[in-house]
C-alpha cells in the first residue's frame, strides 16, 4: 500500500475524491490517500508541495502554471475540471459600492500571493481597462480572513467561487456585485516531481478513479441532494452549478488550455517572457 499526501479546497468540485476515498476506491488499487482540506486554496497547496507536506493537490490552473514555470519542482497530470470557474465579486454588504467599475484603485483581499483571487484580479483588471499597477492588496490567509476584511473595510473587494460564498451573503457578510470567469479549464492535478517519478502508473489509476467517480456524481439523481447537504448550499444553487461544472471524465488532454494560461499571464506581465520557453516540457 502507497502512501500519498493530497490536498485541494474544502469545495464541491472536490465531492469526487472525498466520496471515492469513503468508498475505499484507492485503497482498492493500492494507494491510502491522506486528504487534508486547503482553505487557504491554491497558493497553499503550492507552499505544501513545495515543502513536501504535500505530494499531490488538486489547485487551479493559472496558480500551478505559473508556479511551476518559475521553478516549483512539480508536474501537472491532468486536468481535473474542464469548465471554467466563476469568480463571484464581493465587496463589503454595508458599503455604496454596486457596480464594478467602482472598484478601480481600491483594495482587493487575497487568500495569497500567486493564488487565484490574486491572479484574477489582474484578470478583471485588465478586462475593465484598470492599470494593473493600480491594484492594490490585502493577503487574508482563507475565505473567512476574505469575510472579515469586507467586514471591517480592510478591503473592498474580495474574489471567490461564487456558489461557496453564497451562503455568506445570505448572512449579510458580504454583497455579490458581478463575476469573472477564468478563461480556462479551472482545476488540475499535479504532483511532486519526485512522486511522479516513483509512482507515474498510480498515479495514472488515481485519476482513472477519481474520474470515474466524478462521472458517476454527474450523472447521479441523488447528486444535488448530496452537494446540498455536504457544503450547506441551498439545492437551486447546486443545480445550477452542476449544469455549469463538467469533470474530464475521459482523462483528456488539454494543452491548448494551458497555452491560452501562458499566454494570459505574459500579458498581464505576471510571468517573465523567458521563462515560457519549452513550457510543455516543464509542466508535463
Amino acid at each position: 500500500m502507497i502512501g500519498l499526501k493530497i490536498g485541494g479546497v474544502p469545495e464541491h468540485f472536490n465531492l469526487p475524491w472525498r466520496l471515492a476515498i469513503e468508498e475505499g476506491r484507492f485503497r482498492q488499487a493500492g494507494l491510502e490517500l491522506h486528504w487534508s482540506d486547503m482553505t487557504g486554496g491554491t497558493g497553499q497547496m503550492i507552499k505544501g508541495l513545495q515543502n513536501g507536506s504535500l505530494d499531490v493537490a488538486v489547485l487551479l490552473t493559472e496558480g500551478i502554471t505559473k508556479a511551476i514555470l518559475e521553478g516549483l519542482k512539480a508536474k501537472i497530470i491532468q486536468v481535473y475540471v474542464t469548465t471554467p470557474l466563476r469568480w463571484g465579486i464581493h465587496v463589503p454588504f454595508q458599503s455604496d459600492i454596486n457596480v464594478v467599475d467602482q472598484l478601480e484603485g481600491q483594495t482587493f483581499a487575497i487568500s495569497r500571493e500567486g493564488s487565484g483571487s490574486h491572479l484574477m484580479a489582474f484578470v478583471k483588471a485588465n478586462q475593465e481597462g484598470w492599470d494593473s499597477e493600480d491594484l492594490k492588496f490585502n493577503v487574508v490567509g482563507d475565505i473567512y480572513g476574505g469575510l472579515w476584511a469586507l467586514e471591517n473595510n480592510e478591503a473592498q473587494a474580495f474574489l471567490w467561487e461564487k456558489y461557496t460564498t453564497f451562503p455568506y451573503t445570505e448572512q449579510g457578510k458580504c454583497r455579490y456585485i458581478d463575476e469573472v470567469v477564468t478563461p480556462w479549464p479551472c482545476f488540475v492535478i499535479a504532483v511532486r516531481e519526485e512522486v511522479l517519478t516513483k509512482h507515474s502508473e498510480l498515479l495514472k489509476i488515481m485519476c482513472s478513479i477519481v474520474n470515474q467517480k466524478a462521472k458517476e456524481l454527474k450523472t447521479d439523481e441523488d447528486t444535488v441532494e448530496v452537494i446540498s447537504w455536504r457544503y450547506n448550499l441551498r439545492s437551486g444553487q447546486v443545480q445550477n452549478w452542476l449544469i455549469e461544472t463538467d469533470w474530464n471524465y475521459d482523462g483528456i488532454e488539454y494543452p491548448l488550455a494551458f497555452d491560452k494560461t501562458i499566454r494570459y499571464l505574459k500579458k498581464l506581465d505576471l510571468i517573465d517572457e523567458a521563462l515560457t520557453e519549452n513550457w510543455q516540457k516543464k509542466l508535463f
